[in-house]
């Protein structure tokens, strides 16, 4: 199996305004991302409301996507839940409909329902056991749950499929430093997210894959391209014009900041997420519309 590497967007869930899904803007937002260059994209995650989606729709979102994808690039399906028979099972649905991997955040409920070091690695072998694809292990701070270097280097080398990493911790470029260092040829895909914020410090550290929004995949790609090219002066000073509005993104617009330059764009038909989330306030949309504009983003301008 080939391994996977570069920017790999979290695809949107786009809804209608009376919060139904839409899954002709779903189509349309694949669509752009493939134009746009994506390596790969992840479905389901957290940045794709997936907390906000029945168990019926998850598959229908699955089945939708991956068939419109119809191999174009490859597509990881996020696939958590406290219940490793539930990831298991969710796991092997996405990898019969396709999928190129599985990402997992260790169980967790609530603020207060944790497992422990044993537990987690239980865990991820209940799904490995159910999967033949690899397994994006997500270390990010939704799950509450600490999985420092020891714990993530022994998951690699105890289920061997459990070998990508998607750091989103504080300073994930130390982070991704130690666990290359410590966890060697074991740890095969050491990559990041957060909307890509650290990516410069994180390609540095050694990462091989990246997870950000999708605000402006065509400009990370070339990022991206231009660095493993070897012109790191020209990927740094490209990477420092995104900054704005990643930041933005990261810091203040969150979830719905891709929705709503998808929709200004004429790329979806809503930007709506879906209640209880609230929507930008109108001074927080019009920064990021504004960022967008001043870097002149495909978003913005694919639709025609």
């Amino acid at each position: 199996m080939s391994v996977l590497t570069g920017v790999f967007p979290v695809v949107p869930t786009t809804f209608r305004e009376d919060g139904e899904l839409d899954l002709d803007s779903q189509r349309r937002v694949i669509d752009f991302l493939v134009d746009a260059g994506s390596h790969g994209v992840c479905i389901l995650a957290n940045w794709s409301e997936q907390f906000a989606l029945t168990d019926a729709e998850r598959e229908q979102l699955t089945d939708v996507i991956l068939e419109h994808v119809a191999g174009r690039l490859p597509v990881i399906v996020t696939t958590s839940h406290y219940s490793t028979r539930v990831a298991a099972a969710r796991s092997k649905r996405a990898q019969d409909a396709g999928a190129a991997m599985v990402m997992v955040m260790p169980p967790y409920h609530g603020a207060t329902i944790r497992v422990g070091e044993t537990a987690i690695l239980e865990h991820y072998a209940g799904v490995a056991a159910a999967v033949d694809v690899p397994i994006l292990v997500q270390d990010a701070p939704m799950a509450g749950t600490p999985l420092p270097v020891s714990l993530l280097v022994r998951l690699a080398r105890e289920v061997p499929a459990a070998r990508y990493f998607k750091l989103e911790n504080d300073a994930p470029p130390d982070k991704l430093r130690e666990l290359i260092r410590v966890g060697g040829d074991a740890i095969e895909g050491p990559w990041d997210g957060e909307e890509s914020i650290t990516l410069i410090p994180d390609l540095e550290a050694g990462a091989t894959g990246t997870m950000p929004g999708a605000t402006c995949p065509e400009a990370l790609v070339d990022v991206w391209e231009t660095w493993h090219a070897g012109d790191r002066e020209a990927a740094v000073t490209r990477f420092e014009r995104l900054l704005p509005i990643i930041s933005h993104e990261n810091r203040m617009a969150g979830i719905l900041a891709s929705k709503v330059l998808l929709k200004e764009g004429g790329v979806i038909a809503s930007d709506a997420g879906r209640h209880p989330l609230p929507s930008l306030t109108w001074a927080t949309r019009a920064r990021l519309i504004e960022l967008a504009r001043r870097l002149d983003l495909m978003v913005l301008t694919w639709a025609g």
